[in-house]
């Protein structure tokens, strides 16, 4: 068994070598030379296409809101004969003329190519609103679609056998909600544990699938928890979720701590407030930075054999090849543990929130 997960992992590192690759290839031999943290930024944010390999993408929808009207058209028909983004697409419904630049849409004047509007918060006269279908936003799509699928399969099986063993899908997925349940929500809310449930099995599968899928090269590496904006809104629920759910009495150890002198709670409050708030963005930016780093040391690692090649020949890349590789390998499997783990530790500090605050102080 451990042979065959082990072939995997060295496939997994080979194919998204192979990528890494063949689309550095024109930028290896340009007059600039090879681009390494262009190329690692490239695959780490997210994108209007899936890039599968050299000459193989999907494009994706773009959806803009305009002055002028709504355009939706293909990400493809900024293409050029050598799928590479640098043409002017102009909409047959509204007129407008737009390029891509840098991972970013802007309307331009089809005479001179100058910019007259860029993506912005809201519709006005120099700002369109951009809506577009990314990679990440696709990657959260089938990650909702999975999860929707498992859970249904597992009621379904539960409704059908009652209390009798589970099988199958069921006997895998029995062991990882009572994990959740009985380490987690249990030990960090007490009692009023179940209300929490559906949450905290959501965020937990939500978060473990995509760490995973950024690790899959095979679908363009959707680096979905690799996103701030993903890990922000997962935060933002949990604060929400814990504001409504608190109690007076969690409301009041931030208001008047019991047991401060009068004087010191224009300091307490303020900070006690501050506190609060940190929470969501500590939730956020400890996901979003682990799950970005672990991609950041993989990639940096293939990386090395193309910069040896382009400073020192082909023999030096071969011979960094193998440490590279070997490292990659060894990376990918901590990773996997991490892709768990950090599933584990948002579930677990969003629990002992929600534990804080419906807590009975005395």
């Amino acid at each position: 068994m451990w042979r065959i997960a082990a072939i995997v992992l060295i496939g997994l590192i080979g194919t998204s070598s192979v990528s890494i690759a063949s689309e550095s290839a024109d930028s290896t031999h340009s007059e600039e030379g090879f681009n390494a943290g262009e190329l690692i930024i490239h695959h780490v944010l997210d994108a209007n296409e899936i890039h599968i390999a050299d000459g193989l993408s999907i494009p994706l929808p773009i959806v803009l809101f305009t002055n002028e009207g709504l355009d939706v058209f293909s990400f493809g028909n900024f293409w050029n004969d050598h799928h590479e983004p640098n043409n002017i697409y102009t909409s047959e419904s509204t007129g407008n003329s737009y390029a891509y630049h840098h991972g970013h849409i802007t309307m331009v004047d089809a005479s001179s190519h100058e910019e007259t509007a860029h993506a912005g918060w809201s519709v006005s006269e120099h700002s369109f609103l951009d809506l577009s279908i990314t990679k990440n936003v696709v990657g959260i799509f089938f990650s909702v679609a999975l999860m929707l699928f498992v859970f249904l399969s597992v009621a379904k099986a539960y409704s059908k056998r009652g209390v009798s063993a589970p099988k199958g899908l069921q006997s895998f997925m029995e062991v990882l909600i009572m994990f959740v349940r009985d380490e987690v929500a249990k030990p960090s809310i007490g009692k009023k544990y179940e209300r929490f449930m559906p949450f905290l099995l959501t965020i937990f599968f939500f978060i473990w699938i995509g760490n995973l899928l950024g690790l899959i090269p095979f679908i363009g590496g959707m680096n979905i928890t690799g996103n701030i904006a993903v890990t922000l809104t997962l935060a933002l629920f949990t604060f929400i979720i814990t504001s409504v759910n608190a109690n007076k009495g969690y409301w009041m150890h931030i208001v008047s701590p019991p047991g401060v002198p009068a004087w010191l709670l224009p300091i307490m409050i303020p900070i006690e407030l501050i506190g609060v708030i940190n929470k969501p963005i500590v939730l956020c930016l400890r996901l979003f930075a682990n799950i970005t780093a672990g991609h950041i040391i993989i990639l940096s690692f293939t990386c090395l054999i193309f910069i040896f090649n382009a400073s020192s020949g082909a023999g030096a890349a071969y011979g960094v090849s193998i440490g590279s590789v070997l490292f990659s390998v060894f990376m990918l499997c901590l990773e996997l543990l991490v892709a768990f783990l950090q599933a584990y530790v948002f579930t677990l500090l969003s629990a002992l929130y929600f534990g804080q605050a419906v807590e009975d102080h005395h």
